[in-house]
């Protein structure tokens, strides 16, 4: 079996710019493009198969035809999705259902735990991540209020960091941030605040205060930021977070590695270098910018090379 590479999708978002071009030379449809849909199976986005016997398949047709392509891995959706966010502008103040309130709530949805790979950053770039709110009814007066500052946590960023966003978490990307996303198959998004900006029709865009505050976790929960790396003489291997719904690895490369693959299926994205994959049947170029699948079937793999790649799994 050969590895998936796919098609990227790409969305026009009001904080969007050109990093996407820039950065990883995609060809982007406008001068707002905030979102690389790079690994997706979602309605709202469904990438296609770019090479070998399933190519021009969708992605969540090939879950649904040929699950054994994925070690008939449980569940009615492709559990994970991938994406590259140009934050060119603040991205709204805003939060994620879990499973059981999305599924009710938001017509069978999938809740929406992410985590955040920060791939570069303005040297002043931070995020909003959490809030000071001690009880939700406190939380709600806030809200109302436009205590935004005392509300509101903000952290500095730099490249290389990583965060972890349980469902629950008040969070924002700030201006400045190129990052590739991991998270649960989900579209659903509470607004809570929007800075008051219009669109190109003087329109604010909507927000979703009474799911907003429903669904946050009060008070804010850290999370704690250990991470294990393994190292060989010809990569280092770190792991970021693993846990139910996913597990997130950054793999650099710097010679020749062999590497035994023994997951359902894994998600690859190359944010540097390039190299080679090899098979015990083909080799595959890769660059920078390529998004692709690990089968379940692909037990060895050879990487070789110069690269910077973050990969994900159930």
């Amino acid at each position: 079996m050969e590895p998936l590479f796919l098609n990227p999708l790409f969305m026009y978002r009001i904080w969007g710019g050109t990093a996407l071009k820039d950065k990883f030379n995609y060809e982007i449809p406008s001068n707002n493009t905030g979102e690389c849909w790079a690994i997706s199976s979602h309605e709202n986005g469904d990438c296609t198969i770019s090479n070998g016997k399933y190519k021009g398949m969708t992605l969540s047709q090939l879950w649904n035809t040929h699950r054994e392509v994925f070690g008939n891995a449980p569940g009615d959706k492709f559990p994970l999705l991938t994406k590259i966010l140009d934050a060119n502008d603040n991205l709204s103040v805003q939060v994620h259902p879990n499973d059981e309130y999305a599924n009710v709530n938001e017509n069978g949805e999938l809740g929406k735990t992410e985590c955040w790979y920060i791939i570069d950053c303005d040297d002043d770039a931070e995020m909003i991540f959490g809030h000071n709110a001690t009880s939700r009814e406190q939380l709600s007066q806030m809200i109302a209020n436009n205590e935004w500052s005392d509300l509101l946590r903000r952290v500095k960023v730099k490249k290389g960091d990583f965060f972890y966003v349980p469902s629950g978490t008040i969070h924002a990307l700030c201006k400045g941030t190129l990052v590739l996303e991991t998270q649960q198959n989900s579209d659903t998004t509470y607004r809570v605040y929007d800075y008051d900006r219009v669109d190109d029709n003087g329109n604010k865009r909507e927000l979703h205060v009474n799911k907003s505050i429903a669904v946050t976790t009060v008070p804010h929960i850290e999370n704690n930021n250990t991470y294990n790396t393994a190292s060989t003489d010809s990569f280092n291997r770190t792991t970021f977070v693993s846990n139910e719904f996913f597990s997130v690895h950054k793999l650099e490369v710097f010679g020749k590695c062999n590497f035994r693959h023994d997951k359902p299926f894994s998600l690859y994205s190359v944010l540097d270098g390039n190299g080679t994959l090899t098979t015990s049947t083909s080799s595959f170029e890769l660059t920078k910018g390529d998004n692709f699948i690990i089968p379940s079937d692909l037990d060895e793999f050879t990487l070789d090379g110069n690269m910077e790649i973050i990969y994900s799994h159930i």
